[in-house]
């Protein structure tokens, strides 16, 4: 996509989730490798909002040649002065301290607020606030304990990853029975978050339905922008302290 001098090189920070990288997926890692060698070296910073992978197993997993490529392109990036954020996702919950090193990337809570160029901006990964699906926030909540995280990293990677293949199918399934409405977020949940954080603006992915939405919270109006996901093309938020656009490449 092209950009103008004055859109692509104003002081920025860029937003992307939802990648799902794997070695069964090429394009979304050739989009990844454009993405990070020709528009991410223009921004400040790189805030990746979870499911940067397909699936993370552990960080035990890092020697891996298609994670390896992955872990080097962060790595580069932020050896070039862009400062480089890692967020949780469903996807890749397990992703730890020594991923987060090896990218020279900074691991961020879910949620996390900042000031981004004037406007308190909060950054999610998304899945909470989708409510609806109850037998997901179950099923979230068992595997984000500490005590069976912590169970399941002890077991050799090979028997976690064959787990996690077998979550993968069974995921698949489920969706296919579930309403769309059930798998977006909730807006009592969303609105319940902004109030919560003082009506920021918020950033999020999960859902793989970028748009930018307008909620009014106790009068306050509040921006919403969903992130999309790599599975037909790449994209990114484009922030500034003119706002926030979407860009597709």
């Amino acid at each position: 996509m092209a950009h103008n001098a004055p859109f692509y090189f104003m002081t920025h920070s860029l937003f992307i989730s939802d990648l799902h990288l794997s070695a069964d997926q090429p394009h979304s890692m050739v989009a990844f490798q454009h993405f990070i060698a020709s528009i991410a070296p223009h921004a400040e910073a790189l805030y990746i909002l979870g499911d940067l992978f397909e699936y993370w197993a552990g960080d035990d997993d890092l020697h891996d040649s298609f994670h390896s490529q992955v872990v080097s392109a962060l790595r580069g990036l932020a050896e070039h002065d862009v400062k480089v954020y890692l967020l949780h996702g469903n996807r890749d919950l397990l992703m730890g301290t020594e991923l987060a090193h090896a990218c020279k990337a900074i691991l961020l809570d879910d949620p996390t607020q900042l000031d981004l160029y004037g406007t308190p901006t909060l950054l999610s990964h998304g899945d909470t606030l989708c409510t609806d699906d109850i037998e997901y926030q179950n099923f979230r909540s068992q595997v984000r304990d500490e005590a069976f995280q912590k169970n399941f990293l002890a077991q050799p990677l090979t028997a976690r990853k064959a787990h996690i293949e077998q979550l993968r199918r069974h995921s698949i399934v489920a969706k296919k029975n579930k309403s769309t409405e059930i798998m977006d977020v909730n807006d009592n949940a969303v609105a319940a978050l902004l109030r919560d954080y003082h009506y920021p603006r918020l950033i999020h992915g999960h859902t793989h339905r970028p748009n930018r939405h307008e909620h009014i919270v106790d009068g306050h109006n509040c921006e919403r922008w969903v992130l999309g996901d790599w599975y037909q093309h790449g994209s990114a938020l484009h922030c500034d302290a003119q706002g926030c656009r979407s860009i597709n490449f």
